[in-house]
């Protein structure tokens, strides 16, 4: 923890206004980790960890849970702006039932939608990380949804190694950030680190994630039983 103290101290002061200016929605994702307790924390990482190390077997139901999700946004989105309704729930509601049923006959091409997606962040995460200008932070992105999405679509087993190693990934990250929010004594340290220090992020979102792919291929390989 001296060493993260260290590098948090010599990058300056947590800016967050600044983030706000800034293309990566920083501030939104604070706002995410800020807003959970020690037990949603906990929850987060537990489901992760499944995630991680066994995503190929429940990836069915992450492709469901990501789909509906995605039509709840949508949902909400279409009923407000397009359509002009205050009331979100039921336009929410509709288009999160529409997309979680559709992805269930249509598995191969959302497992490599979802495939393509994590390999956009991935490489979004890359480019962040490395400093390059965030207002072309979709050309990074877009590298890693063109490479991924052919991946995916070569090879469906990487797909769902992929995007369910991307998902437990995420899931323990948020979790263990706010853990350590939560925590009095690391509070501070932790938003220096979120704010200032661009690689932060990408690597702790990457390390999980390339332990989960390694594992993940592992066991699905001497899985024998395992198929669409």
């Amino acid at each position: 923890m001296d060493c993260l103290t260290i590098l948090a101290q010599a990058s300056g002061n947590a800016n967050p206004e600044a983030a706000e200016q800034a293309v990566v929605p920083i501030t939104r994702f604070w706002q995410q980790i800020t807003s959970l307790g020690m037990l949603e924390a906990v929850t987060f990482i537990s489901f992760g960890v499944v995630c991680l190390f066994y995503g190929w077997r429940v990836f069915k139901i992450l492709v469901v849970i990501n789909f509906g999700l995605l039509g709840l946004v949508m949902g909400m989105a279409v009923t407000e702006k397009i359509i002009g309704l205050n009331n979100q729930f039921w336009g929410g509601l509709i288009g999160m039932v529409v997309l979680a049923v559709l992805s269930v006959p249509l598995m191969r091409w959302a497992v490599s939608i979802l495939g393509a997606v994590a390999g956009g962040i991935l490489t979004s995460g890359i480019w962040y990380a490395c400093g390059l200008p965030e207002k072309y932070i979709w050309a990074g992105g877009l590298i890693g949804v063109v490479a991924g999405g052919m991946i995916s679509f070569i090879i469906f087993k990487i797909a769902v190694i992929l995007f369910s190693s991307m998902w437990g990934s995420g899931l323990i990250v948020v979790g263990f950030l706010a853990v350590l929010h939560n925590y009095s004594g690391t509070a501070a340290l932790v938003q220096r680190l979120v704010f200032n220090v661009k690689w932060f992020l990408p690597v702790i979102l990457i390390m999980p994630m390339a332990i989960g792919v390694i594992l993940q291929h592992k066991f699905l390989k001497s899985s024998k039983e395992w198929d669409l």
